[in-house]
């Protein structure tokens, strides 16, 4: 008889507190999707101003409270209706992830209820692919027709930023074979390796954010010049560039070293002030002095 006395007090002091509700995506969220959560009491009655959102940063380990126009959460619109407080994210990126919750300022209202539970969702994104040749810095992208020297070897290195891992695949157009791996490796091609490679990325957790890029492999006769492939194309530019840079570092000196010899040359004598006759006591040229000294004044 106790024991139902003693959980009929407590569900009955319970049942006084309104607990806060926050809801939120239910299923993926992608890159630049608009995302809306909203706050609400679970008794309706209850005055909903009193209520604002945090979010949880992971830098900081510590929950702060969102505003519209804070630098991090400019993007961010919060508009209260008679029952909720609704928060818009207009379009998602990976550092809007939470966990976020609903928090009541009311004097009224006492901790742990003064709270929702945490809702966390993740933002699923995937960036362009890019294609790198082994030997090179991964700055300087792939060319959509690589061109390359009989008997060269080349080593292609396909890669993207993206929320979870991707498997990687390149496949040659005209054939039935696909190689699993993010590098394509060929030795010492030969004119059966032209043609067009495709390298294909896919998120296994999402697949509507699979993406691909192909490169057109040409071999060059045995007769072509170098400066014809694109490495040769590459060192010109890369060298041309560098002969500008000297010839101007070199003009710049060139310029500078003249003017301060002109400068130098320039200048008249100097007037030494140290060189002027010394004033007496009692000439015109003298200054009024309550000193009896006669030491002249230079």
């Amino acid at each position: 008889m106790k024991v139902l006395l003693v959980v009929a007090v407590v569900v009955l002091i319970h049942g006084s507190y309104a607990t806060l509700i926050i809801k939120g995506p239910t299923k993926a969220v992608l890159e630049g999707d608009r995302v809306t959560l909203e706050c609400r009491y679970s008794d309706s009655e209850l005055n909903i101003s009193h209520v604002h959102f945090e979010v949880f940063s992971k830098y900081m380990q510590s929950w702060h409270q969102v505003y519209e126009r804070s630098w991090c959460f400019y993007s961010m619109v919060t508009v209260q209706t008679a029952d909720s407080l609704v928060l818009t994210i207009p379009r998602v990126g990976s550092y809007f992830e939470g966990p976020y919750r609903c928090v009541s300022d009311a004097e009224n209202v006492t901790a742990p209820d003064n709270s929702s539970q945490p809702l966390a969702f993740k933002v699923h994104y995937m960036g362009q692919l890019s294609l790198t040749r082994e030997g090179y810095t991964r700055y300087m992208s792939v060319p959509q027709d690589l061109k390359v020297q009989l008997r060269d070897d080349v080593v292609l290195k396909c890669s993207a930023s993206s929320s979870e891992e991707l498997s990687y695949f390149w496949h040659k157009k005209g054939s039935d074979w696909i190689l699993p791996s993010s590098t394509l490796t060929l030795r010492k091609v030969s004119a059966e390796d032209e043609g067009e490679y495709t390298c294909m990325a896919e998120n296994r957790a999402v697949e509507s954010l699979n993406k691909k890029r192909t490169v057109r492999i040409t071999v060059l006769p045995e007769d072509a010049s170098w400066y014809e492939s694109s490495n040769g194309r590459l060192i010109l530019m890369t060298s041309a560039a560098a002969v500008a840079l000297l010839v101007f570092v070199l003009s710049v000196s060139v310029f500078l070293c003249r003017r301060a010899k002109q400068t130098k040359t320039s200048k008249g004598p100097i007037d030494d002030h140290s060189q002027k006759k010394p004033i007496y006591k009692g000439s015109s040229e003298s200054l009024p002095s309550a000193c009896g000294d006669k030491q002249p004044l230079v």
